[in-house]
């Protein structure tokens, strides 16, 4: 279809009078304020413009409208939720000091910061919505853990005999699984069972039989200690919000890496009870202030921005195919050292020559068997990617981590909260085919103990774009300064997959605006505040309830 073809057909329509009975959804008073044209005025100058500024301006108002909806469908949300009752949580101030010295480090200032900020929240009787925003590597897992610690020792208002529960769930089984394993390590020899429920597994610690060690156990046992309200502590994926899965006093809710769930599927696990649990949210992806504005409209924002202590910044290089055997040659000295390594490739399995489109990239297969029987013949080589099974994942994983396995090629399936403190190496191969944001997640991987850490980026693109964005990744500070960049140098349109926040490009390219997010959120938060139920907007609640229905919950 041509634009020829649009614009003709638009006329038709504009002169059969379809414009004379359209109504604003957007206030009068808000136009007015922001000197915005009306709906009427914005349809006419955006396909019919008699100069720049006339389309600029319509633009510039379907930006606001989108943004402004968002925000508004958000803070709905957040106001119905604040009518509903939380769980008052108060933990024993010198229990929670004793939990906390089980660590072997002491909590930075930031972490104490989050820890404040969620047992202020916890006090208020209000549910919490909470997003933790921190680094790759500033400790988000230390901060959830004391937060599931306090709730789980702390007993329902109605009921003196239990505690209350919690929910954690993540995005992949390898990362519910070592998050299980990492709690086991922080809650061993308390009197707190945990349990774990993926798609492919049921587990409790402690086990009767090995009360240092978990135990596999059936599917029933396990949600019918849940729904008992025995187990205080659940860790899983998002088998949590199958139907069969119900809790007895849900008081916490946890998602990391939340971005990779539906809506939907959030707001089941937090709105299975008329007590709503406590919510805190978490994620290592650097978020740009605006798009974290708008898409987290409803949630208070913290953020984890420190280090643990002694934690050396990661060395990050772009290697040149003449500089390719030196960094294989420092691969071999750092694994006689004792460290591993990860070799990062966009393909699971070589091309298909036959098909005209297919992704040239190289794949972790042929990576593999390559570096196996020419470059690396004296070290054990594994394997990981998204389409092995359960069971293999998890054999590789442990294998990777006991240290038998010194390099672990993989698709990015590691780019979430893997965690294995001895590895210190990763080269992305094909680093062109990720984002920046993912690109600093993958390298977070290595960035896991006080080690020296070091990430190689590879690529055969010659585009200027590309090559500007890869050299940002190799001299930025920290994840936040990369995301503002990858917001300017890649179009908001991709940024972080616009589409996936339900926003469109031209939404996207308001976000980019701080004043008119701000000024978006400010009128939602006035307009909510005035009138929660919006019954005297109903054209913006009818717009609210059918555009931003499904947009993120958090």
């Amino acid at each position: 279809i041509t634009s020829r073809f649009l614009y003709h057909h638009i006329q038709k329509l504009f002169s059969k009078g379809v414009l004379d009975n359209i109504i604003d959804a957007i206030p009068e008073d808000i136009l007015e304020h922001y000197h915005l044209p009306t709906i009427r005025t914005a349809l006419i100058w955006i396909h019919t413009p008699q100069k720049e500024s006339d389309a600029k301006a319509a633009r510039k108002r379907f930006a606001f409208e989108e943004v402004f909806l968002v925000q508004l469908a958000h803070q709905r949300e957040r106001a119905i939720t604040n009518e509903h009752s939380g769980f008052i949580i108060k933990p024993e101030p010198e229990a929670l000091k004793k939990f906390i010295s089980r660590f072997t480090f002491k909590p930075t200032s930031s972490q104490e910061h989050a820890l404040q900020n969620i047992f202020s929240d916890f006090k208020k009787g209000r549910p919490m919505a909470r997003l933790l925003e921190g680094d790759v590597g500033s400790g988000k897992t230390f901060v959830a853990a004391t937060a599931a610690y306090a709730v789980a020792t702390s007993a329902p208002k109605d009921n003196k005999f239990g505690y209350l529960q919690v929910a954690y769930m993540s995005p992949t089984e390898i990362l519910a699984e070592q998050h299980f394993k990492s709690f086991i390590e922080y809650f061993r020899g308390l009197p707190i069972e945990i349990g774990l429920l993926t798609g492919s597994s049921a587990k409790k610690f402690p086990s009767k039989l090995d009360p240092g060690g978990a135990t596999k156990i059936s599917r029933t046992q396990l949600l019918k200690w849940v729904e008992e309200g025995k187990l205080p502590i659940l860790i899983g994926t998002h088998s949590l919000i199958q139907k069969s899965v119900k809790f007895k006093n849900l008081g916490l809710a946890i998602v990391d890496e939340q971005h990779r769930f539906g809506t939907l599927q959030r707001s089941k696990l937090a709105k299975k009870d008329a007590i709503i649990p406590h919510f805190l949210s978490m994620t290592a992806t650097p978020i740009p202030r605006t798009l974290a504005l708008t898409i987290y409209g409803n949630l208070d924002l913290t953020l984890l921005d420190e280090m643990p202590i002694g934690r050396l910044p990661i060395k990050t290089e772009l290697v040149t195919k003449s500089n390719r055997k030196k960094m294989e040659e420092h691969i071999r000295t750092e694994i006689n050292n004792g460290r591993q390594a990860y070799i990062i490739c966009p393909r699971i399995n070589e091309p298909d020559p036959e098909k005209e489109l297919a992704l040239i990239a190289k794949s972790v297969t042929a990576e593999a068997k390559r570096i196996a029987e020419d470059v690396f013949p004296e070290f054990e080589i594994g394997v990981l990617h998204g389409k092995m099974k359960p069971t293999e994942k998890e054999w590789v994983m442990d294998e990777f981590k006991k240290g038998t396995i010194h390099i672990l090629v993989a698709t990015s399936v590691v780019e979430v909260g893997v965690n294995v403190p001895n590895a210190t190496i990763i080269v992305i191969e094909g680093a062109e085919r990720f984002g920046l944001a993912q690109l600093h997640q993958l390298r977070g991987r290595v960035i896991r103990s006080n080690h020296q850490a070091y990430c190689y980026i590879l690529t055969d693109s010659t585009s200027e774009v590309s090559q500007k964005r890869l050299k940002a990744l190799a001299t930025a500070k920290n994840g936040f300064d990369l995301a503002e960049l990858d917001l300017t140098l890649r179009g908001s349109g991709e940024l972080s997959g616009g589409k996936q926040w339900g926003i469109s490009d031209l939404g996207m390219e308001a976000i980019k605006n701080i004043k008119m997010v701000e000024a978006a959120r400010n009128e939602a938060i006035r307009l909510i505040t005035k009138e929660p139920d919006l019954k005297k907007y109903t054209l913006l609640l009818h717009a609210v309830e059918t555009k931003h229905k499904n947009t993120h919950w958090e």
